[in-house]
């Protein structure tokens, strides 16, 4: 009798072993012949020699289907067992698959096309409205990348730019103050990773996520790099963030021009990175739009009310400008 521990380095125990251990005592009764004891991710495994092979390639098939499909049910290990294909192989289009075993896929054409981008470049840019999937779609593509190990760490990271409130005065150390602003990139990775595999990631740095200004001078290797809501980064800051690229790694950055909260002197980093970088090779541009909002129903029309608003205000100041003009050149000059 021989004796031999194999360890679950990709995946969560508790989806592995299903509820009640249910997919454990499902392997016990399959494997007979050798006697199973799992401790966290850890299973102890003693008996025939013959018989331990082929369960230990079945659990490195069923550690592969649980890292990629965050689920795995009694039916889909039996068929893993068989040798079989399950159903879920073949959903293709997803790009990673959410905590609940739910296929995350591109769900409009410009979200597709932001996929397509980063496959074909090493820097994406992505610009649109609030809701329509920009950050959430390049999260997913970081997470796929580390899934397939094409990648070691996931960066993600946004400047802590105030939107109305002083950042000095929130509670808390230097971390509380700046959580905040990092949230919504905590939120999508909630969705898409085990809870213990995320806090296992950003313990050990797989998962970095850190404001803006703690980017400088660091070179950036075998990484997925998202700079997000990059409206609200300088021109220096942006030219930083982007000069940090290494071997191996790729960078999405992402950005709303209708909500910049710089001060009025400044220009906005992302703006005059478009202008800058239009023409150069290896760089991807996609521009989402209102089509693209996949939120609530109301937000599209919220979105679509403040841009009517924006050209009405617009066509009001075009409007007072010729009616000066047209007052000067009459000899009548505004007091």
């Amino acid at each position: 009798m021989i004796e031999k521990h194999i360890v679950l380095e990709d995946t969560d125990p508790v989806i592995f072993y299903g509820v009640n251990n249910a997919n454990l005592l499902m392997l016990k009764s399959l494997y007979p012949k050798l006697r199973i004891v799992a401790r966290g991710d850890v299973i102890r495994v003693m008996g025939d020699e013959e018989e331990m092979c082929a369960f230990e390639e079945v659990v490195l098939a069923l550690e592969r289907h649980c890292a990629k499909f965050n689920a795995l049910n009694e039916e889909t290990l039996l068929d893993i067992v068989k040798g079989n294909t399950p159903d879920m192989e073949r959903a293709h289009d997803a790009i990673v698959f959410s905590v609940n075993g739910k296929p995350i896929v591109p769900r409009s054409e410009n979200q597709l096309k932001l996929v397509k981008e980063f496959e074909r470049n090493d820097l994406t840019f992505a610009i649109g409205p609030a809701g329509s999937g920009k950050t959430y779609t390049a999260i997913a593509l970081a997470v796929r990348a580390l899934k397939n190990k094409e990648i070691k760490k996931i960066i993600l990271s946004r400047p802590a730019v105030e939107a109305g409130e002083k950042l000095g005065f929130l509670p808390g150390d230097m971390k509380d103050k700046i959580d905040p602003y990092l949230q919504p990139l905590y939120d999508a990775l909630q969705d898409m990773i085990p809870a213990a595999k995320l806090k296992e990631y950003m313990e050990l740095n797989i998962i970095q996520i850190a404001p803006l200004a703690f980017m400088r001078g660091r070179t950036l290797n075998d990484a997925v790099v998202i700079l997000d809501e990059a409206q609200n980064t300088t021109a220096q800051q942006i030219k930083m963030f982007l000069t940090r690229m290494g071997m191996n790694t790729k960078m999405i950055v992402t950005g709303d021009m209708t909500q910049i909260d710089l001060p009025p002197s400044q220009t906005s980093g992302l703006v005059q990175a478009l202008r800058i970088l239009k023409d150069v090779n290896g760089i991807g541009f996609v521009e989402l739009n209102r089509k693209d909002i996949v939120r609530h129903k109301l937000v599209t029309r919220i979105v679509e009310a403040y841009e009517r608003y924006e050209e009405d205000v617009k066509a009001e100041k075009k409007r007072v400008k010729e009616e000066r003009v047209k007052n000067m050149a009459a000899g009548h000059p505004e007091c």
